[in-house]
């Protein structure tokens, strides 16, 4: 399917936000959507908090890793979430453009995690139904 939506999420460290984010999009819409992540300012690792927070249920991302946001990842993308960095994000005519305020998982353990992961879970299936319409998130 040559049209289908694309998304970006972007977060300073693609180590927790924007990696959580990516995961549940890609186990929620499957292939109906293109995801990608990245940070403006990249980390060396995912945080490990978010991997056992993801872990919980039952979403692998243990062998991601955090990658730098270039220019062409947002071109390439519909819809580019930023959570934390707006202002790092490029801006190009004709993208849509979401701020999601979460908070920063960096440094916390995964008691504190969880309800990121829950409320990033949340917004991720309202943004499948309006950029998948026939979805059943």
């Amino acid at each position: 399917m040559a049209d289908k939506p694309s998304v970006l999420f972007v977060c300073v460290h693609n180590a927790g936000r924007s990696q959580m984010a990516a995961a549940w999009l890609t186990h929620l819409a499957g292939d109906r959507v293109e995801v990608r992540s990245a940070g403006s300012n990249p980390g060396d690792a995912v945080n490990p908090a978010a991997v056992e927070a993801m872990a919980e249920v039952g979403i692998d991302i243990s062998a991601e890793t955090p990658k730098v946001l270039t220019v062409d990842a947002v071109r390439e993308s519909n819809v580019c979430i930023t959570m934390g960095c707006g202002d790092a994000c490029p801006v190009f005519p004709g993208k849509r453009y979401l701020d999601w305020t979460l908070e920063d998982p960096a440094g916390r353990g995964v008691a504190a995690v969880r309800p990121i992961r829950d409320a990033i879970k949340a917004l991720v299936e309202d943004l499948i139904t309006e950029i998948v319409p026939e979805a059943t998130a």
